[in-house]
């Protein structure tokens, strides 16, 4: 018998039992779905996670003061630290070739108040270079200039998170509200930004000039983080060992540890995308255990034909039909099963990533070499599984298969 006598005889045999067909396909088509759909959401969320992190500027390093840990998640610092000053940040700047631009910042979380509202909030003090360096676009209004910042000027830039908070459907811009009993204008809002990499809104903020947090709201003489933005990627490297090498020296370290906390963006990049790859994986090797459940229905499914058809294969038999026309016969319909599942499962999971992208229920990012992947592994688990029935089926002897009843 050749290949299309026996995928014709195949489709007709299974055509023939179509709710056990149906059956036996369920678990490959839900499990090839689930693979596709669940790798889909983990490369969406992995994509979205690089997007915060480079949404919080370019070439970034940030400078923290004392040591810092990834705790439940989120970044903190360990200890109160007050050796990082205003002075470093000028320092890094005329002494680091690597560094482009420096900005020093503070912050806090503080109480604001406008007319009968009130509202806590992020307050942080920043150089005006802080805009660039952090991407914080304008929406309305403008920001503070360095003029107003040596000038320790009350003007304030909001989030707009902090914005709808504080002034509900007020216009913002123009109003005087307070931080503390220090009152302040508001003269821009910026644009979305969305949660970081911690889960912490972006935009409920309040940035004021650095000076005017330090002298007339915070009363400090420290500064918590200094942001620094290299003179390109491949500098980033570069850029950290001199600003350590200038700090330790600046805070006359000696042999002792730092006291400062530098993260490298490339390096935050790298984890972040590890630690994604990481989590995708995980999830799709679970998801792509209901694939080998599929395979077992079709191994169950195989034996039941093998012993409802052993008449049929004993008279084949004593018709002339060889033993390997009979084990091909029967790897032939595990195969299409296996296949056709496949198939339908690549359709569902390549519609449900679509379908959940398109409604923004979850960042979904479809990769094609995994639905490639996954109906090939459905393809081959059944033809995997069908070995043993088929094996089976092939060592009937004709005599005793036309005894069976």
């Amino acid at each position: 018998m050749n290949y299309a006598q026996s995928l014709t005889l195949s489709l007709e045999i299974l055509a023939a039992h179509k709710l056990r067909t149906l059956l036996s396909v369920l678990g490959i088509v839900v499990g090839v779905a689930t693979v596709i759909l669940m790798v889909a959401a983990g490369r969406g969320a992995e994509e979205q996670i690089l997007d915060r992190i480079r949404q919080m500027g370019t070439n970034l390093l940030t400078v923290s003061a004392g040591q810092t840990r990834i705790i439940a998640g989120r970044q903190r610092q360990m200890d109160t630290v007050t050796t990082l000053v205003v002075e470093d940040a000028a320092a890094i700047a005329e002494a680091c070739p690597a560094v482009a631009r420096v900005a020093a910042a503070i912050d806090r979380n503080l109480a604001l108040r406008w007319e009968a509202e009130n509202a806590h909030t992020t307050v942080l003090g920043l150089d005006p270079e802080g805009f660039a360096i952090r991407k914080l676009s304008l929406a309305a209004g403008r920001a503070f200039d360095a003029d107003e910042a040596r000038g320790r000027r009350r003007v304030a830039v909001l989030g707009p998170t902090a914005a709808k908070n504080l002034f509900r459907d007020a216009d913002p811009i123009g109003q005087t509200f307070r931080i503390g009993r220090v009152p302040f204008e508001v003269i821009g809002i910026t644009s979305p930004k969305g949660v970081d990499p911690n889960g912490l809104d972006q935009d409920d903020l309040v940035i004021i000039p650095l000076e005017t947090a330090m002298r007339r709201v915070m009363n400090v003489n420290h500064i918590q983080t200094i942001f620094v933005q290299a003179r390109a990627a491949d500098q980033l490297d570069r850029a950290e060992e001199e600003i350590r090498e200038l700090l330790r020296q600046r805070h006359r370290l000696g042999d002792q540890p730092d006291d400062f906390t530098i993260q490298n963006q490339a390096t935050l990049l790298a984890t972040e995308r590890e630690t994604a790859r990481a989590m995708t994986l995980l999830i799709g090797s679970v998801a792509a255990i209901s694939l080998l459940v599929g395979g077992v229905g079709i191994l169950a499914v195989m034996l039941i034909s093998v012993r409802e058809r052993t008449p049929e294969i004993g008279l084949r038999r004593a018709l002339g039909a060889r033993r390997r026309d009979i084990r091909n016969q029967f790897l032939f319909e595990s195969a299409m099963l296996a296949g056709g599942g496949g198939l339908i499962g690549v359709a569902l999971g390549l519609g449900g990533a679509e379908t959940v992208s398109a409604l923004d229920y979850w960042p979904a990012l479809i990769s094609w070499p995994t639905a490639a992947l996954a109906f090939f592994f459905s393809v081959l688990l059944g033809l995997l599984f069908g070995i043993y029935p088929a094996t089976r089926a092939a060592a009937l002897e004709p005599i005793d298969a036309l005894r069976a009843e």
